[in-house]
């Protein structure tokens, strides 16, 4: 596709919503509305990613990812939507986004194909390639999932350059895990592209990342506390950085509760078990291989997302 550069602007709070599924396994569409009034339909948060990791994207079909941009896009009202792109090859991915486009998305998110782990994600030919070629193929402008660097898909400060460079592309969510890979990376993406914008969304990183510089912040546990993401964005909106550690003394019990047990991979799913035990929904379980959180983690998460919840730093909608 040709035409004019594609525009979005991305800076402020994005929530990477969870998605809840019923006994069987199915989508709970009653359980995602009022996720969505949870998290989504807050004051201060300025866009809304679905069908990414914390959404499970990679477990749903084609009919499900359509459903679920559709339904949250009728639910959000004028916030922007973003939806994940998880695809293993370049031609899949072209046509998962050309259906987000389709079904309402105003972004499509490009995760790292898996086939770039093999070591190909270290030089910027293939993953230049590959986003490229999805963002000519579809009218609505393009971000990079941009993964840890020890996962051997995250992409070197030069990649991601060159990508920054490339038309359509509008915002990279930081996720290398590391903050000397996230300084760097953001010091070549903005003298690349100043206007393309960095998320962080590094797990324990969110204070440092945005004391650094960051054009927003993108999590899936904004789908949980998302008042805390709201202020600490705030707070650094207005350089104060009193506010922001204040902030993330308040963040940093539920964060370490999420973030902290092994595996990591299970992050999402102890989110959900924080929304259960606020009554957001009613099933906290994954879709396979993802496996339920343990009962022992089930009542440390539920304790300390009451706890929060006592303090007034998560409010239900």
């Amino acid at each position: 596709m040709s035409g004019p550069m594609k525009q979005l602007d991305l800076r402020g709070v994005t929530v990477a919503t969870v998605l809840p599924f019923d006994q069987n396994l199915a989508i709970d569409w009653d359980g995602y509305a009022r996720v969505l009034d949870h998290c989504a339909c807050q004051d201060g948060i300025a866009a809304v990613f679905v069908n990414g990791h914390a959404g499970e994207g990679g477990s749903l079909s084609d009919e499900e990812r359509h459903a679920v941009i559709t339904r949250t896009r009728a639910h959000i009202g004028a916030r922007p939507l973003l939806a994940g792109i998880i695809a293993h090859s370049t031609a899949e991915a072209i046509r998962q986004a050309k259906l987000a486009e389709t079904a309402g998305a105003a972004c499509a998110v490009l995760f790292p194909p898996a086939p770039l782990g093999g070591g190909a994600s270290a030089t910027s030919r293939a993953p230049v390639a590959f986003v490229r070629a999805v963002s000519a193929a579809i009218d609505i402008p393009v971000s990079i999932f941009q993964y840890p660097v020890a996962s051997g898909l995250g992409y070197s400060p030069q990649t991601l350059a060159e990508i920054a460079a490339i038309d359509g592309v509008v915002a990279i969510k930081e996720g290398s895990d590391t903050m000397l890979a996230y300084d760097e990376n953001r010091r070549a993406v903005k003298q690349a592209n100043p206007d393309v914008a960095i998320l962080p969304s590094n797990y324990n990183w969110f204070l440092p990342q945005l004391a650094l510089g960051g054009d927003g912040l993108l999590s899936g546990l904004i789908s949980l506390v998302p008042q805390l993401f709201v202020e600490l964005w705030q707070a650094s909106l207005a350089d104060d950085l009193k506010a922001m550690r204040a902030v993330n003394e308040r963040l940093h019990p539920i964060v370490r509760a999420i973030y902290g047990p092994a595996p990591i991979m299970d992050m999402h799913t102890r989110m959900k078990v924080g929304l259960k035990a606020l009554g957001v929904i009613a099933n906290a379980d994954p879709r396979p291989p993802l496996m339920p959180v343990t009962p022992d983690l089930c009542e440390a998460i539920s304790a300390t997302v009451r706890a929060t919840h006592r303090t007034g730093d998560i409010r239900l909608a």
